[in-house]
């Protein structure tokens, strides 16, 4: 039965069947195999979606459209402009470091792409910059979306493995400052090596004005993660502070989100919610009938035979998630394959949370990597460019990411010091 369901999941995919409908027909298959009641489609999708902490999906995915609409990207972008924006090359970094900002608040990478590159990339454009340079920077700088806290797929990953939500989201922190940093560096020297960015700091704002003109958004991501981690709310009650705080700014101080944007942003976050609970609610299937067949621990057992200690495990892991990365959806990723892993990791002794940043890091690489990178395809949209004029640029991007991994994945401390922190 798990042949079945796998191979059959995997030729859904290469006729580019949806992802979410290419597990639940695989599901149907593996059902229909072993003879079971077809009642346990409906019990298995209910118990996949019937977890709270999955509340705070959707209401994250609407907090980062509203910050779009309600004109709050907008003044992080121009704070990270006087901040950075001076020095030769400060346009690209401010692309960086704004995308930093608004992942503190959204958790989602294809809201920051479009949020920030509508705006920067354009500039960047302005300013002298390659437009292949100025996408490709915005689409891999956008991945922060999902490894600086808050994050869709690590509350996707605590719900699948039981995890604690908290732990993963402090675990990113320090992922996401590394991986930030390295790209800021990289689009320095790139801008100083080939003579861009020379004008950058002419049409930007000074630091005091832009932080007077930006304080309530700059304030949004210290209350949602001052919250958290100072036990006022928990991370799914954190994402409703989120959207309320982003409608009473966008409505009542910035003036910006009429009647219509709203309409437009609230049906946008209900399509987005829609294709991932879809996704969950069919890997919740796929993954009851895996459990049924007793593939986790077969596969816990074949690692274990394969690989003799930790860091060969995860050069291997790493390997076969930058390529799941590539081709399956990291939300889809995640919910099929966490629970499958993470087993496995913890027999090496690695700390939950540390593998769940790796995990998520790596897949958030698929999102910048072609044939099915969503950040990719964002960028291209917001550029107006076809996606093969942005490979020959990307691959700089891709390789300081994976960089950074090797160093999250075998120091683990970048991911663990802010947990053990917090959490002792």
């Amino acid at each position: 039965m798990p042949q079945l369901m796998v191979v059959s999941m995997l030729l859904f995919f290469t006729l580019s069947v949806p992802v979410a409908v290419s597990i639940g027909l695989a599901s149907m298959l593996g059902v229909a195999y072993d003879g079971i009641t077809w009642l346990v489609i409906a019990q298995q999708i209910y118990a996949a979606l019937d977890k709270y902490p999955l509340v705070a999906v959707p209401f994250f995915i609407l907090a980062g459209n509203l910050m779009e609409a309600g004109g709050i990207s907008e003044r992080m972008v121009d704070f990270a402009k006087s901040v950075v924006g001076g020095m030769q090359g400060g346009l690209a970094c401010s692309c960086v470091l704004t995308c930093m900002i608004f992942a503190a608040v959204a958790g989602s990478s294809v809201a920051t792409t479009f949020a920030v590159g509508a705006i920067l990339i354009p500039a960047m454009v302005k300013h002298g910059y390659p437009k292949p340079f100025a996408a490709s920077l915005q689409a891999s700088a956008a991945e922060l979306g999902v490894i600086i806290p808050p994050s869709i797929p690590m509350i996707l990953f605590a719900v699948s493995t039981d995890t604690s939500v908290g732990e993963l989201f402090i675990a990113g922190i320090g992922p996401g400052l590394l991986i930030a940093g390295a790209l800021m560096i990289y689009v320095w020297l790139y801008a100083r090596r080939h003579g861009y960015g020379k004008q950058d700091g002419a049409d930007r704002l000074a630091l005091w004005p832009a932080f007077k003109r930006a304080w309530l958004a700059l304030l949004m991501p210290g209350i949602i993660l001052g919250g958290i981690y100072g036990g006022v709310f928990t991370p799914t009650e954190a994402s409703a502070v989120a959207v309320v705080y982003a409608l009473v700014v966008g409505i009542f101080i910035y003036r910006r989100l009429t009647l219509s944007t709203l309409s437009r942003t609230l049906h946008r976050s209900v399509v987005s919610t829609a294709v991932i609970m879809f996704v969950i609610a069919n890997a919740g299937v796929f993954g009851f009938l895996l459990n049924r067949a007793g593939i986790p621990a077969a596969l816990g057992e074949w690692l274990s035979h394969v690989f003799n200690n930790e860091y060969t495990f995860l050069m291997g892991v790493n390997v076969a998630l930058f390529i799941i990365g590539m081709f399956i959806e990291t939300s889809a990723s995640i919910v099929v394959l966490a629970p499958l892993l993470l087993p496995v990791a913890m027999q090496f002794g690695l700390d939950p949370a540390h593998f769940g940043v790796i995990m998520v890091v790596n897949l958030a690489l698929g999102m910048v990597t072609p044939p099915f990178g969503v950040n990719l395809f964002a960028a291209c949209t917001v550029a107006n460019l076809p996606i093969e004029r942005l490979v020959r640029s990307l691959l700089p991007f891709v390789g300081v990411v994976v960089a950074c991994l090797m160093v999250i994945t075998y120091v683990p401390e970048v991911s663990l010091f802010f947990k053990e922190l917090a959490y002792g």
